[in-house]
């Protein structure tokens, strides 16, 4: 995570005061480069591709199938704001997708139930993880993956390899296929969950500690932040998301098998990563993750009716990875570099003269 620290790199309106047009669009380009050039993609895809791409039916194909990933980056998104990264969001989805399907069709708990279950143990699972970070002191990256095997590997188990099958109550499926507005409900779901993930990060006290420790952990707590507990919430609130995208992604599916569920991990972290170089740059953001699923929804899209092959979405995932982490380094490098190259040359001339 020293990649992606918590320091915001938009520029204030006091950086641009006084600035020249060109320069302050230059200044401007890293917050909204990625929402235009989304624009942009979805524009010429339109246009090379207007029998297909800018009709309803494919819109309600992108929500529906993306909304699920864009949950899963909403939810490694909280980690990441106290610089932590959690990859059981793409580990836990296999076994609570097939929990939710198998607590009703094998062991006869209703609907409902199931759900209250599955987000419990999604909650279990963030705190078992904020344990071993803050606890047992174990990198994130490594603790969050030991746990996502086991998880993974319990789904194995659970399933014996075989497909979790059975007749799942209407008011389940619904709560997936249902369309409000003509669109999937998934989106809705998406767009609450930013609205409140946004509220919280930027105008509540709890975002800014998290961003707070991000940045600097040790020098949060000398101002009074109790770090652990901040984030043991944020794992909690990861994995209780990640519990969520299992139920929405099992009444998609309405069969569970272990098989489906890891290639929602790259695009999820993807997004969250990607998120971090837009809005707000070198800062993850609940918008910026928005516009990073949403561009690779688009790209993909795209590609994929022009004939593009198979293997296309994880190359451009993994590509598209590379590049956003390189970018937010390089933003931040200059962030770090900017506003103390001026004092330093400042310093010289008076020493020289």
């Amino acid at each position: 995570m020293e990649s992606i620290k918590s320091t915001a790199l938009e520029p204030t309106p006091r950086d641009l005061a006084g600035l020249p047009l060109l320069q302050r669009a230059t200044r401007l380009l890293p917050v909204y480069g990625l929402p235009i050039l989304t624009v942009s993609l979805i524009v010429l895809f339109s246009v090379l591709l207007p029998a297909t791409f800018p009709t309803m039916l494919n819109l309600r194909s992108v929500l529906g199938d993306k909304s699920i990933i864009c949950i899963l980056a909403l939810a490694a998104m909280v980690p990441m704001m106290a610089g932590r990264i959690d990859l059981t969001v793409g580990y836990g989805i296999v076994m609570w997708h097939v929990l939710a399907i198998s607590l009703q069709t094998h062991y006869g708990f209703g609907w409902l139930t199931a759900i209250l279950i599955v987000l419990a143990l999604g909650v279990l699972l963030g705190l078992i993880n904020g344990l071993l970070v803050e606890i047992a002191r174990i990198d994130s990256f490594i603790a969050t993956l030991g746990t996502g095997t086991v998880l993974y590997a319990l789904a194995l188990w659970h399933t014996g390899g075989r497909q979790v099958i059975g007749a799942l109550p209407p008011d389940f499926t619904m709560l997936y296929a249902s369309n409000p507005f003509g669109l999937p409900i998934a989106a809705f779901y998406v767009l609450a969950i930013s609205v409140v993930l946004w509220i919280v990060a930027d105008y509540l006290p709890i975002g800014r500690m998290l961003y707070a420790i991000g940045a600097n952990q040790r020098a949060a707590a000398l101002n009074g932040i109790r770090t652990r507990r901040f984030v043991i919430g944020a794992f909690v609130t990861s994995g209780l998301l990640g519990a969520f995208a299992g139920i929405v992604l099992a009444a998609k599916l309405r069969i569970g098998q272990a098989s489906v569920g890891l290639e929602f991990l790259l695009p999820a972290l993807v997004g969250a990563f990607l998120g971090s170089t837009t809005i707000r740059p070198g800062r993850v953001n609940v918008w910026g993750t928005v516009v990073g699923v949403t561009i690779l929804a688009v790209g993909i899209s795209g590609i994929q009716q022009f004939g593009g092959a198979f293997y296309v979405e994880p190359l451009f995932n993994g590509t598209t990875l590379l590049v956003a982490i390189g970018i937010a380094g390089y933003a931040q490098r200059r962030r770090a570099i900017g506003p103390t190259a001026p004092r330093q040359v400042q310093s010289n001339e008076k020493g020289g003269s």
